[in-house]
């Protein structure tokens, strides 16, 4: 195999019993594959820890959830066409409404379950004014077949500790929230979670904190989280590079010494950004490698030193055994979400609990 990622599902239920533990019910966020760590899989493990409800961002996510076997409540929270809201209706998940059509959408494919979404800040979905957003729940109330269940926002930036604006929505957000505490008010995600308890409200939807991530991208450690995901590649060429040799596409790596260098099978094709070139580390036999060259779609390469006794077939960590998504993120200016993210349908997941195979 070229590459997998390993996916812990025991980390991944720990990390939701720790959320759940905080305060109000834990809604586990699964969308895009579960931040690239399988959605079935993690969903079943953020159930089995203590999430009472999983959120996507399509209706197909949650057609994928449905056709599992998951009965949990389901809340999707993206856009939705007028057939896509019959989809999720028919799959008896929850639908976030900012519109009139989006609620006179639910009521024409047979009712379902709504939530009115109060933009307080975000500046994408949701609506900005209050008192639409108050004639929303109205309507939503006495639409037939729509059962009207909840009231949120969503935060633009909790995972700022510097920025004031995150009190700004907060305050924005419970000022209208106020009239309508007989719903399930929700507003928090991880950060927000984990940063404010005046946030938490009845329902917190968690998406980066429950597979090990830091919300606020340094450590997760210091907030009792797990990272659950580990890719692995492996070494398939030893290949011996003298001065002035290179490797790898517009010899972004000259030898300056005579080296080894370990041709490992992962690239941008997998995911591996190529932005990483000269730009990341491998463990291998538990130990730091620089890689040299260019990430190409399907290779890259590893400076071994001029002695090594690795051989091929020796296992390459890229992501865990010291280096975490946080690292890689800030290597690349971007944030850890998008690192496991990234990892494409080419690399297979495979799962296990604490080291114990389990299929998904």
């Amino acid at each position: 195999m070229r590459a997998q990622a390993a996916v812990n599902l025991a980390a991944i239920e720990r990390n939701c019993a720790r959320l759940a533990g905080v305060g109000p019910r834990l809604c586990a966020v699964v969308k895009a594959n579960a931040y690239g760590h399988g959605a079935v899989a993690s969903a079943r493990a953020a159930l089995a820890g203590g999430a009472a409800w999983l959120a996507t961002a399509t209706a197909a996510e949650a057609l994928e959830l449905r056709r599992a076997g998951i009965d949990s409540p389901i809340l999707v929270m993206g856009a939705l066409t007028r057939d896509e809201t019959r989809m999720v209706v028919g799959a008896g998940a929850d639908v976030v409404a900012w519109t009139e059509d989006l609620i006179a959408w639910v009521s024409a494919s047979g009712g379902g379950r709504v939530h009115v979404k109060l933009d307080s800040g975000m500046g994408r979905l949701g609506t900005r004014d209050c008192d639409l957003a108050d004639r929303l729940v109205e309507r939503a109330d006495t639409a037939s077949g729509v059962e009207l269940i909840g009231a949120m926002t969503h935060f633009a930036t909790a995972d700022d500790l510097d920025d004031g604006f995150f009190e700004e929505q907060l305050g924005r957000f419970a000022e209208w929230a106020s009239g309508h505490r007989e719903l399930v008010v929700h507003a928090a995600n991880s950060a927000g979670l984990l940063r404010e308890p005046a946030a938490h409200f009845d329902m917190a939807r968690c998406g980066v904190a429950i597979y090990g991530l830091d919300p606020f991208g340094e450590d997760p450690a210091a907030h009792g989280l797990e990272p659950a995901l580990e890719l692995c590649s492996w070494v398939a060429a030893l290949k011996p590079c003298g001065v002035g040799e290179s490797a790898g596409y517009g010899r972004r790596f000259v030898a300056r010494e005579a080296t080894v260098l370990g041709v490992v099978p992962i690239g941008y094709g997998d995911g591996w950004r190529r932005a990483l070139t000269n730009n990341f580390d491998a463990v291998i036999a538990g130990r730091r490698y620089p890689s040299v060259g260019t990430v190409s779609m399907d290779n890259v390469t590893v400076d071994l030193g001029p002695e090594t006794d690795l051989q091929p077939g020796a296992e390459v960590t890229l992501i865990g055994g010291g280096i975490s998504a946080e690292e890689l993120a800030g290597r690349l200016s971007t944030i850890n979400y998008e690192i496991t993210c990234g990892l494409l349908a080419r690399v297979p997941r495979v799962y296990h609990r604490d080291g114990v195979v389990e299929s998904a």
